[in-house]
């Protein structure tokens, strides 16, 4: 199945499998990522699918990304968003059948679309044959030593194995009922109840993923991105955490955690790099890694481990001039030396979507809680959006970018609590809202909902609200001034600039709150997060977020200028 990249693409000049990797199409690709039940609803029926997005893979060429990376697709009960898997070789019925999948690659490689797709390896979903095989079997059923099955604690077992706690809450264990009706073995499960974790050190489970690999490394997917990698091994004996006090799932103060970044995690990522070496293509592993230091995110990225990660620190940065160019130093001083690229991200389906985030008096997201009941100034929240959208793609390395990000659609914060269905807003009790509110279905024509997603009167899976009506794909590509347009044109300007795909950036003199870069000679970026305007030669303005006032550059703006 062919995989060549666009023309005129960054990816077009590049050559693809080169021992060192230079020039490979995922060291400076901008990609784009669909949540598919929230993408385009292709059979009606209020959910989206693959048919969907086969439909609507000509606005991601005409957008101007390098591909796209889907989240999960497999069958699963859907007890966390599809990241809870019971078949990691199939489709799930609601998106659709393999064939459809085959022919989303087919078409996405003839539009020059890369194509990666999400693998939650650290967990299966408790409805995984594995897991029922591991219940049904009772205590000495062999199929527990892919999991972590221990006994409890206390007198008769009552207390859990250990104290690590649940990403949603509460502890990490949960005890079954085994088959004779007694209260039986605690089980492991880092995220939700129903994802039990994996013990990556079964050599069943490391024979089984390798096969997982090839089966859609032959099907023709650029790559994978593994989903909460570091959690994937865990120390031997399982000992307590130190939590510091503080008892929530805040990884990136974690170190020496027993159950996250722990180094024996990278023999499996080198296991699956030479699977991968052994594609065509140049196949890419992405890392979904929050950890404490960039020195630490850089082990994952290793020339014989994972090919790029997600940048966490600077996606839940402050819009904040000084801590923006703090983490783009860390992150650029940890890589270059080692010829890793950077993987910049402003949001994903996990994240508040930044003209919500920016719009608030909190702007940074490092916890769920982070500005938390504040009240969003949409206006300015969109405003800094367009300024952080423009930066973010000046950067040197690869981008990242969610689904109506391009759109500026909000967080819907106002769900009902009746159509929430993420775990975080249940195991907390309705204490934490969850990511509901950004995974609603994408307005992409008309005044009113399903706004095109769905057909006329069909209810899609979670509401969209009234006022999207100017926030559609179609209102935004008749509007010159639309977050899509902006969009649209920082991209055709990271395609056709000659140099910008190469790494380096050096810091010009500034004041305070400006943040003003060189692109070697193509490209210059200023971005003015100050409290006054800041003068810029209006001739050398290839693009601006906002409009110049008087020949300068407004508060909260970014501007890409030609280097004089």
């Amino acid at each position: 199945m062919s995989s060549e990249p666009r023309s005129g693409s960054p990816a077009a000049e590049e050559v693809a499998g080169s021992p060192s990797h230079e020039g490979a199409w995922w060291r400076s690709a901008v990609m784009y990522q669909v949540y598919p039940r929230s993408f385009a609803d292709g059979n009606g029926d209020g959910e989206g699918d693959l048919p969907g997005l086969r439909e609507r893979l000509p606005y991601l060429a005409d957008l101007g990304v390098d591909g796209l990376w889907i989240s999960p697709w497999f069958p699963s009960p859907m007890a966390d968003g599809g990241y809870d898997v019971s078949d990691f070789r199939d489709i799930h019925p609601m998106f659709g059948t393999l064939a459809d999948a085959d022919a989303v690659l087919h078409e996405a490689h003839d539009l020059g679309l890369r194509v990666i797709i999400d693998l939650v390896p650290n967990h299966t979903s408790d409805q995984h044959p594995w897991f029922l095989a591991a219940l049904a079997g009772g205590p000495q059923a062999p199929e527990r030593a892919r999991y972590f099955f221990r006994d409890g604690r206390g007198e008769d077992g009552e207390l859990p194995p250990n104290n690590w706690i649940s990403a949603f809450g509460g502890p990490a264990w949960t005890r079954v009922t085994e088959p004779d009706g007694s209260p039986g073995q605690w089980y492991l499960h880092l995220f939700a109840p129903e994802q039990p974790d994996l013990d990556w050190s079964n050599q069943e489970v490391l024979q089984d993923f390798d096969e997982v690999l090839r089966f859609w490394f032959d099907r023709g997917v650029d790559g994978l991105r593994i989903d909460a990698a570091p959690a994937m091994s865990k120390k031997a004996g399982l000992p307590d955490a130190d939590y510091g006090g503080v008892l929530q799932f805040r990884t990136v103060d974690w170190d020496d955690n027993p159950h996250w970044d722990v180094d024996t995690v990278h023999d499996i990522f080198r296991r699956w790099r030479a699977i991968a070496d052994t594609y065509d293509g140049d196949r890419v592993f992405v890392a979904e890694a929050v950890v404490s230091t960039a020195e630490r995110l850089s082990n994952y990225l290793r020339p014989d481990e994972m090919h790029t990660a997600f940048n966490f620190p600077y996606l839940k940065g402050p819009w904040e001039a000084g801590p923006l160019r703090e983490v783009i130093d860390a992150t650029l001083e940890s890589f270059t030396p080692r010829g890793i690229p950077s993987t910049w991200v402003l949001t994903s389906h996990d994240e508040i979507r930044p003209v919500t985030r920016y719009g608030r008096a909190t702007t940074s997201s490092y916890f769920i809680t982070d500005g938390e009941g504040e009240v969003a100034d949409l206006a300015l929240g969109t405003r800094r959006a367009r300024a952080a959208a423009m930066l973010m793609l000046a950067l040197p390395g690869g981008a990242y970018i969610y689904q109506g990000e391009e759109l500026g659609l909000p967080n819907v914060d106002d769900l009902p609590d009746e159509v929430l269905q993420d775990p975080m807003f249940l195991r907390s009790g309705g204490e934490m809202r969850g990511r509901d509110g950004c995974r609603v279905p994408l307005p992409w024509s008309g005044q009113e909902p399903p706004f095109g997603f769905s057909p006329p009167g069909v209810q899609p899976w979670l509401p969209q609200p009234e006022e999207w009506g100017d926030l559609t794909v179609e209102a935004e590509s008749a509007d010159p001034g639309s977050m899509l347009q902006l969009h649209r044109s920082a991209l055709r300007l990271r395609r056709e600039l000659p140099g910008l795909h190469e790494t380096g950036l050096a810091w010009r003199e500034a004041p305070a709150g400006v943040l003003d870069f060189e692109r070697g000679t193509a490209l210059r970026c200023v971005v003015n997060l100050s409290d006054a305007p800041f003068a810029v030669d209006p001739d050398l303005v290839l693009l601006s977020s906002i409009p110049l006032e008087q020949g300068a550059l407004p508060v909260d703006a970014t501007a890409w200028l030609r280097v004089g």
